[in-house]
C-alpha cells in the first residue's frame, strides 16, 4: 500500500480493464470460497473472480486469479494467514507463527475496530478497502482485545517468570488458541 496511490478499483488484464470489488467483506467471502473443500481450483478461482469482478473471463481463469491475489489480496505482514494460490492455508512456521485468524477471530476484531477507531465493520461492509482494512487491523493498539489476543498467542515463557504468571498465560492460551476449535 502507499498513500500516493489510490485505491485499486479497477485492474488491467491481458488488454482489457477490469472492475474489481475489494472491499473487505468481499475479500472475507473469498477467502471462504478458497476454504471450501468441495470445490476444485478452477471453481475456486471461478467462483473468486465472480466475487470481484462480477464476471468469469472466457479463458485464462487461474492466470486472472493468481494475478488479482497476488497483487491485491494476498496478506503480507507476518501475524496473519498465508494462503496457497488454491486458497489452502501454508504452513505456518516457527518464526512466523500464525497468531490471527480472521474466522476465528470476527468478535474480536470487530470489537478491537470499535474500540480503536470507532468503525463499525457491518456498516462499512462493502465500503472499507480490503488494503485499509488490513492496514487498520495491523495498527490496532495494545489495548484493544485483538491486540491482548496476539500477545497471549504469541507470548513464550522465560525463567523470570513466576509459576502462577506461567500457569495463567497457559492458560490463556489454550482459551485463545487458534486450534480451540478442535479442542471444544
Amino acid at each position: 500500500m502507499r498513500l500516493n496511490d489510490p485505491l485499486i478499483t479497477e485492474f488491467s488484464f491481458k488488454g482489457e480493464t477490469y472492475s474489481i470489488d475489494l472491499s473487505f467483506d468481499n475479500v472475507l467471502d473469498v477467502f471462504d470460497v478458497l476454504y471450501d473443500e468441495v470445490l476444485n481450483p478452477l471453481e475456486k478461482a471461478e467462483t473468486a473472480l465472480n466475487l470481484l469482478i462480477g464476471c468469469v473471463p472466457d479463458s485464462d481463469v487461474i492466470d486472472m486469479w493468481n494475478l488479482i491475489y497476488q497483487e491485491f489480496i494476498k496478506i503480507e505482514n507476518e501475524t496473519s494467514i498465508e494462503y496457497d494460490l488454491q486458497g489452502n492455508p501454508m504452513p505456518v512456521q516457527q518464526e512466523h507463527e500464525q497468531l490471527i485468524d480472521l474466522s476465528i477471530d470476527a468478535e474480536s476484531i470487530y470489537a478491537s475496530f470499535q474500540q480503536a477507531y470507532g468503525v463499525n465493520l457491518y456498516k462499512e461492509q462493502g465500503k472499507l478497502h480490503w488494503h485499509e482494512f488490513q492496514s487498520l487491523l495491523n495498527g490496532l493498539p495494545d489495548e484493544t482485545i485483538m491486540k491482548r489476543i496476539i500477545q497471549i498467542r504469541a507470548w513464550k515463557p522465560k525463567n523470570t517468570d513466576s509459576p502462577d504468571y506461567k500457569a495463567n498465560m497457559e492458560k490463556l492460551q489454550r482459551k485463545y488458541s487458534l486450534a480451540r476449535e478442535e479442542v471444544e
